[in-house]
């Protein structure tokens, strides 16, 4: 009896902890539906081309053009939603002087919204093609990869899977804490999908849907280098093209590193666009 007893114990509370975990409280650290008629800068800025990394091939500027907001209940958004559209713009010069024939957009929220822990969720959809690398991540302040990058979701344009990705120091470019996650056939990264991270002090863990897909623990981080995830971070959101993870990947050198043919076609007729419906960083309640 003693033992029955000890068992039905032991499910009670395997139960209550499951049960607590589900329904566990939990507070807004920051939410953006994208609902205003522009980008609400007090939360978001905007970056424009520095330096090019990564041999990618756009330019990021700041333009209605490519950052821009639409109704997105047509697209099939709760309210407002964030399109980032690459366009082709041949002979496009920066301020540094470097010419670039696509221009894109990225934005972040840098010294605007910075947290450490919590869940990250982006609800979002995208354009297919070789060469197409939106992304969703999350980055520390200072020297990269010390600071820490958290890549929750990435695509490079085969719509069939997105990549989930740390880097820091010894374990960055071409990192080993990288998972690929496939989408169940007829499902693929045009439609509608939730991207997250579960991020504390011992493990990231992500998902999609609300599916886990990839779990790294301090542990295994500690195999190649330094846990870089116990400092600040703040959310990125960008469309680049081309470049050393899309040429990697499929093999591409024209008529753009990384960019095929198509992909070029596809930005030139303005169907290149990377939806946003929701950003939400939450944190579990004290």
């Amino acid at each position: 009896m003693k033992l029955k007893h000890l068992l039905l114990s032991a499910i009670f509370l395997t139960a209550s902890q499951v049960f607590a975990q589900k329904h566990a409280k939990t507070d807004t650290v920051f939410f953006e539906d994208f609902n205003k008629p522009t980008l609400n800068r007090s939360k978001w800025n905007v970056e424009v081309t520095g330096n090019t990394v990564n041999d990618e091939q756009q330019a990021y500027v700041d333009s209605a053009a490519t950052i821009y907001m639409i109704d997105g209940k047509d697209e099939g958004a709760t309210n407002g939603a964030l399109v980032l559209k690459a366009l082709y713009q041949p002979g496009f010069t920066s301020k540094e002087q470097r010419k670039y024939d696509f221009i894109s957009g990225r934005i972040n929220t840098r010294a605007k919204m910075e947290f450490t822990y919590g869940t990250a969720s982006c609800r979002m959809k995208m354009a297919s093609g070789a060469g197409l690398w939106p992304a969703f991540w999350a980055l520390g302040n200072g020297k990269w990869p010390d600071c820490g990058e958290i890549d929750i979701m990435e695509t490079v344009g085969d719509s069939s899977w997105v990549s989930h990705a740390l880097h820091g120091p010894n374990y960055f470019g071409n990192t080993p804490l990288a998972k690929r996650v496939f989408f169940p056939a007829g499902i693929d990264v045009t439609q509608w999908h939730i991207y997250s991270v579960d991020w504390s002090p011992e493990s990231l863990i992500f998902k999609v849907d609300g599916k886990v897909t990839y779990t790294v623990t301090k542990a295994m981080v500690e195999k190649y280098g330094r846990w870089a995830f116990d400092n600040k971070k703040f959310i990125i959101l960008n469309f680049a093209l081309g470049g050393g993870y899309p040429g990697g990947v499929n093999k591409v050198t024209k008529p753009y590193y990384g960019i095929s043919e198509s992909s070029v076609n596809k930005i030139k007729a303005g169907e290149a666009k990377t939806i946003v419906d929701w950003v939400l960083v939450t944190k579990t309640a004290n």
